[in-house]
């Protein structure tokens, strides 16, 4: 019985070999075992600045949890999505310096990040400032990328700060004895009450006692109206 042994084909091994290694197909866990920032990532970053528009809008996250290392690949994260958006309106030369830098960052495409938040909030800034704080973040990550942070895997879902409208400062117990208004007590707050009442009963009863001395000076040549009100306060 003759058994026939399919032949060796190179491609095929080569396809296994790329499908079985983490280190060139991506980790889902995002780990890094060495860091994928290179050296000169500045430059290649100045250079597209310098070629693109300064006033190209774009749009950043705002509310990106404070995550420590987190923060720095999500903000990569989102950076990317926005370079290989621009490489497809972009023309020729600049799509060359868009992949330059796209290449700095694509190495966080091998992180299965789960899908962005609803919390998540966008804001309209420049490009310029988009690759400013892409450096920034690069600059971050680089000198611990593959040695003190190399696994990424809390970092896959993007969190976002909580609302500041709907999270207030606790109060602290002195601070609450110091703000609470003290309650009236019962006979100082009658008194409050009868005071404008007291007034005006004075003011009524000096007006009676000012025009009936004003009729008993007209009745009385001669007295003044002074004279007359002392006469009737003594009467």
């Amino acid at each position: 019985m003759t058994v026939l042994v399919p032949a060796w084909n190179p491609n095929s091994s080569l396809l296994l070999l790329l499908l079985l290694s983490p280190c060139l197909r991506g980790t889902p866990d995002c780990f890094f075992s060495h860091s994928p920032i290179s050296s000169n990532f500045h430059v290649r970053i100045s250079e597209l600045t310098d070629y693109l528009l300064k006033d190209y809008p774009v749009t950043v996250a705002i509310n990106l949890q404070d995550e420590k290392h987190c923060k720095a690949l999500w903000s990569l994260f989102l950076a990317q999505r926005w370079m290989e958006r621009l490489k497809t309106v972009a023309g020729s030369e600049m799509q060359k310096l868009l992949e330059v830098v796209n290449t700095e960052i694509h190495f966080v495409t091998s992180c299965a990040f789960r899908p962005l938040p609803e919390c998540l909030r966008f804001v309209q800034t420049n490009i310029s400032h988009l690759l400013q704080d892409t450096c920034t973040q690069l600059l971050a990550l680089k000198p611990c990328m593959g040695k003190a942070c190399q696994n990424f895997s809390r970092c896959l879902e993007v969190q976002c700060q909580p609302d500041s409208s709907t999270l207030l400062p606790p109060r602290s117990p002195v601070a609450l004895e110091v703000t609470e208004i003290p309650e009236p007590q019962s006979s100082q707050l009658l008194l409050w009450l009868l005071l404008p009442l007291t007034l005006v009963l004075l003011a009524a009863a000096w007006g009676l006692r000012w025009q009936r001395a004003r009729r008993r000076a007209e009745l009385r040549p001669g007295v003044h109206i002074g004279e007359g009100i002392s006469d009737n306060v003594l009467s």
